[in-house]
């Protein structure tokens, strides 16, 4: 734990553990609201392998990211998750999209 806290530049065990409470909440509401937006579009289960999962992932992505950055607003953790989501992003690089 003190590892995370001091790559994350976290003061308390507190706040480690809402960091990584936000970080479950987030993925297993991510992972389910993903199914419904697909099945909205049409793509279903029943289609292809090829097709499904890799449609599921392209709308789980977008439907983190926002969710990550609410749900850590919710929890206090705004700051923190902004900083993630930026790193993240323009490891991916996305980062044009954000000015500092």
């Amino acid at each position: 734990m003190e590892k995370l806290k001091e790559r994350w530049g976290l003061t308390t065990n507190r706040q480690l553990v809402v960091i990584l409470l936000v970080f479950a909440i987030t993925g297993s509401t991510a992972a389910k609201l993903a199914a419904p937006v697909t099945t909205f579009l049409g793509i279903t289960p029943q289609h292809e392998w090829y097709i499904y999962w890799p449609a599921r992932i392209l709308f789980l992505f977008p439907i983190y990211q926002i969710l990550l950055i609410l749900i850590g607003w919710i929890f206090g953790q705004f700051q923190f998750f902004w900083t993630f989501e930026k790193k993240m992003l323009t490891r991916l690089g996305l980062g044009k999209f954000f000015r500092d």
